[in-house]
């Protein structure tokens, strides 16, 4: 059985002044936001997560997102270098926290952008969305390190969310899903789904799927085909542009196999 880890970050004094693009919630409720946060660490702990924390980035606004910062594949952990040049502040302790797991670190280097929340990656594909803050030169240097390893990386483009698994994301059964209106690449055989946070979710384990609790129709789309759902409200999180994906970078330690799943 694979060892199932999860790194995570807890929201600082500064969340309500993170970047926002396209959501539009109004604003953020910075207590709420850290107990739905620590409600979301505790589902992964309930479905066998072993969480580790990255040590807090307090001047960060959007450090709790964490995926942006970090992409694995295999034993190998690329440290991103994010669009937006304001949250490159957040790398350094998410990259000691990849080497403290025992991964080998390699790192997007100037002046190629890419942001975690753009790759999406199944079965030995990788999709990464070309957008506002992942360029043609982050995902030329992301394949230029995946593709040795036995990846096929597949550009694809963004423009209307702000990432690309802020649109689309797979089953376990590697079925892409997605709310049709905010997918920008013809994706073959995309199961739509009825809400645009449906398109978000987290593979834990055993054919179970972690889904935001905003999108109550696509969890019972999903029930219908099999698949065991379970949710968690991040509303103030989502307020940030935030879902359920980007809150943690999951481990699962099989070797080169760690890196086939999202």
């Amino acid at each position: 059985m694979p060892v199932l880890r999860a790194l995570v970050r807890r929201p600082g004094p500064r969340l309500a002044e993170g970047i926002v693009t396209h959501a539009s919630g109004g604003p953020v409720d910075v207590a709420l936001a850290h107990r739905q946060w620590a409600e979301y660490v505790r589902t992964l702990q309930d479905a066998g997560w072993q969480t580790l924390e990255v040590e807090p980035a307090d001047d960060q606004p959007d450090a709790v997102f964490v995926e942006d910062a970090l992409v694995v594949y295999g034993d190998l952990a690329v440290l991103t270098r994010p669009g937006a040049p304001g949250r490159r502040g957040e790398l350094p302790a998410v990259g000691e926290a990849a080497a403290e797991a025992g991964y080998r670190v390699a790192r997007i280097e100037a002046p190629g952008t890419l942001d975690g929340g753009d790759v999406l990656k199944f079965g030995g594909t990788v999709w990464v969305g070309r957008s506002a803050r992942t360029d043609d030169d982050g995902i030329r240097q992301l394949a230029a390190l995946l593709e040795p390893m036995g990846a096929r990386v597949v550009p694809v483009p963004v423009r209307s969310v702000l990432h690309l698994k802020s649109a689309v994301t797979a089953l376990p059964d590697g079925t892409l899903v997605g709310h049709p209106p905010l997918v920008d690449h013809p994706f073959d055989a995309l199961l739509p789904v009825p809400e645009p946070s449906g398109g978000q979710v987290v593979l834990l384990e055993h054919g179970t799927v972690l889904l935001a609790a905003s999108a109550p129709r696509t969890a019972e789309l999903l029930r219908s085909r099999g698949h065991r759902v379970v949710t968690v409200d991040i509303s103030e999180l989502e307020k940030l542009d935030g879902g359920v994906t980007c809150l943690s970078v999951r481990l699962r330690d099989e070797g080169a196999a760690a890196g086939a799943r999202s």
